[in-house]
Formats: structure tokens, sequence, C-alpha cells
């Protein structure tokens, strides 16, 4: 904003072109004039139902984010790992259309990259409050015996996650995990993964099946 202490023929007030005059506080002024604001074209139904799409997706993650930062770390490349995960599942969990939006939970991956899996891993509730987890032990020299697990469940009636991530390790082949309290006569979606102890390696999420309450 260019100031004018004195003008050729005084302050000049109000719009002239492409500029706009005035006095604040004895100091004459110009400034550039308001640009019209261009009214867009009305948003198409397409483009309504893929916002709306998008909205849904970024919902169903939120639960899963302190699991989602781990899993998609190594796959963060300038972007965030929730946004890797988003690319991930855009087009493969979200099932339906518009407003009839819903969530294929088989399809949900919340973790992705080569470190070998769980081996024959198996869930079930030993107490109405408590997931059983067992699996065998797995061959070839990738999957080291310290590797940490991550354990996810999930209730889409309260929309509420809990589990852990290093509470167990590959080589114990079982754990018991007690899980929040509000999560107790619940059906439950529950995800296995694996974590190197340095966090640098992470293994494909596992989904595990829908667990009803006993």
């Amino acid at each position: 904003m260019a100031k004018m202490r004195r003008g050729i023929f005084g302050p000049i007030s109000g719009r002239l072109g492409p500029v706009v005059g005035g006095v604040w506080k004895g100091i004459a002024y110009l400034r550039g004039a308001p640009k019209k604001k261009i009214k867009s074209a009305p948003r198409s139904q397409l483009q309504i139902e893929n916002e709306q799409k998008m909205k849904f997706m970024n919902e169903v993650l939120v639960p899963f984010h302190p699991f989602i930062n781990i899993g998609f770390q190594n796959l963060a490349k300038a972007k965030t790992a929730i946004s890797a995960a988003y690319s991930a599942n855009y087009y493969t969990a979200i099932t339906g259309v518009y407003p009839n939006l819903g969530v294929d939970y088989s399809r949900l991956v919340l973790a992705l990259g080569n470190l070998p899996g769980l081996n024959s891993s198996q869930a079930s509730l030993s107490a109405p409050d408590t997931l059983q987890l067992n699996w065998i032990a797995n061959q070839g020299n990738k999957a080291v015996y310290n590797d940490q697990l991550m354990l996810v469940v999930y209730s889409p009636q309260l929309g509420i996650s809990d589990g852990f991530v290093g509470a167990a390790l590959r080589r114990d082949l079982e754990c018991s995990f007690k899980f929040d309290p509000r999560l107790v006569g619940m059906q439950l979606e529950v995800y296995v993964s694996l974590t190197s102890f340095d966090r640098k390696k992470i293994a494909n999420s596992i989904y595990l099946g829908r667990i009803n309450p006993l």
C-alpha cells in the first residue's frame, strides 16, 4: 500500500481505475481495487458423490490413526502415513454409492510392507473382555524372533479401536489381550501385523475376521 503525503490534486477518495484511494488516520493511501468474485459453476452430482466418498474414507481411518502411522510410515514419501493409507484403501475398502456408503472391513489395510507376517494366526475370545491370539512359527531368515506384534480390535458400532504395538513378539506364538471395557459385548473387527524391533520394517496387516461377543 503506497502513501501519498501530497497528491497533485490532493488525496484521492474512492475508486480510480485499478486502485482505490482513501485517508486513514490523516494519511492518504492507494491500494489495489478488490477483484470481482467469479461465481463457480454448480457442482455436478458426480463431484458431490466423489467429495462425500473422500470425506467418508477420511472418517473411516480416524480410529486407526495410531496404528496407521506405524503401518504406513515406510510409504510416507512426500506424503503422510495417513495419506498413504487413504490411497491404499480408497478404491478397495469402500462399498456402495453415496449416500449409501459402507466399509468392507476384510479389505481394509492398516499396514503395508515386506516383513513376513504371522503364520496361520487365529483370534477368538477367551473371556468377554479378552482376545486370545495364536500362531505358529515362521520359517525363513527374514522372520526375526523379536519382531513385535501390532494388534488392532475395532468396533464399527462404537467407532473406536484398541490394541497394542510391541506387547508380544513373534517368538511367543500366542498372546492374550484385555481390551477396552467399552468394547465388551460388541462385534469386533480384528487385524494383526508385525514390525521389526527398530520399526524400520513392517508386515502387511492381516484381517483375522469379525469376532462376535460371548
